[in-house]
């Protein structure tokens, strides 16, 4: 296995039966994912439609040891107080390194106030979290620890246990030699760099771009041409990575009973007020449900939702979401080409084509 395109396509084929076997919000407590991702990651390779990724911090360099140390710890319940919550509890492979829940489960059953986005191409990201109140996948990493909705534990805590685990001390010092071993800031390194593995791309959107005509099909194309025109989603959804890492109000706090303020949390400065980072498109049929609040279940809703104009009386609404007028046809196609930025399996159908729920 030399990269995640063939474990992207299973996570894709089984993310509607591994994680959505009932429904998820019905759940009172975080679930402990298994580590059954393929053994080999090829350090090197960049999926197909990806821009080279910028290269990790000069302290942190990407190595084998350091990514096989962050991959263990990734799914450990060490990180957490009662041993209960682990990274991937809220980003289970399964379902595209995100969550099925609208809000994540720590620990005791605790609920956040918001979705666990997926962790695929967070590498080219400028900022982390909906608020993007940290800069650095190292800081990223660590936030969780002590987040009293998430494992509700300290960084001390979890670098006593560590020091006290000969196979972790040793794991460390080889990952980090000639530092000393287990810290906060070898523990952020090792978690950051086992993230920066996670690339998704080579969807048929990329082979379409890269000369393979026939890998979308007919309603997809018309929602590439509906997305680069008449939608204007390319303004906020751009790059190869689907996303401007920008802040934008698109009404979507404005529709809740408890409005989330989004960036303004992070900064206190008002005109920041209900805005959130731009999402990556890629992978979507893998991650549902969608936005910061997970208030989304399906594409369909977020493309009819964007084509009303988003929520109209939302104050500081963003000037670029405004009606667009399509049809319901013309929303299914847009919808196909959301799809087709998830991977495909070997017969060229995404896993949205293949777990289709009847009635949807």
């Amino acid at each position: 296995m030399t990269t995640w395109k063939r474990t992207c396509i299973a996570i894709s084929l089984c993310a509607m039966g591994a994680t959505l076997f009932a429904a998820p919000d019905d759940r009172k407590l975080p679930v402990l994912p298994t580590d059954n991702l393929p053994a080999a990651i090829d350090l090197a390779h960049v999926p197909r439609g990806l821009a080279e990724p910028p290269s990790p911090p000069a302290d942190n360099p990407l190595t084998p040891l350091s990514v096989a140390l962050g991959r263990k710890l990734f799914f450990d319940s060490i990180l957490s107080a009662d041993h209960s919550v682990s990274c991937a509890s809220c980003h289970q492979p399964e379902h595209g390194f995100a969550t099925p829940d609208r809000r994540a489960i720590g620990i005791g059953g605790r609920r956040g106030p918001r979705n666990a986005p997926t962790l695929f191409n967070r590498t080219y990201g400028t900022s982390m979290f909906w608020d993007g109140r940290v800069e650095t996948l190292e800081e990223q990493a660590l936030e969780p620890i002590e987040n009293g909705f998430e494992f509700a534990f300290s960084v001390d805590g979890v670098i006593e246990r560590l020091r006290s685990d000969p196979e972790y001390v040793r794991a460390f010092e080889t990952a980090f030699p000639g530092e000393s071993s287990v810290t906060r800031m070898n523990l952020g390194r090792a978690l950051a760099s086992f993230q920066r593995t996670l690339l998704l791309g080579d969807t048929p959107v990329d082979r379409f771009h890269g000369g393979e005509f026939a890998a979308l099909s007919d309603d997809a194309r018309q929602g590439l041409w509906i997305f680069e025109s008449r939608g204007g989603c390319w303004r906020c959804h751009s790059g190869s990575n689907f996303s401007d890492e920008k802040f934008h109000n698109t009404g979507v706090a404005y529709r809740s009973d408890d409005p989330d303020m989004g960036q303004f949390m992070a900064t206190g400065i008002a005109e920041h007020e209900n805005r959130f980072k731009t999402p990556t498109l890629r992978g979507l049929t893998m991650t549902a449900p969608y936005m910061h609040d997970g208030s989304f279940a399906t594409l369909g809703e977020i493309v009819k939702f964007y084509n009303e104009g988003g929520t109209r009386n939302a104050p500081g609404l963003d000037e670029r979401v405004k009606p667009l007028g399509l049809t319901d046809v013309q929303v299914g196609y847009l919808v196909a080409f959301l799809e087709a930025l998830s991977p495909a399996d070997e017969s060229g159908e995404t896993a949205a084509e293949e777990s289709q729920p009847e009635g949807d």
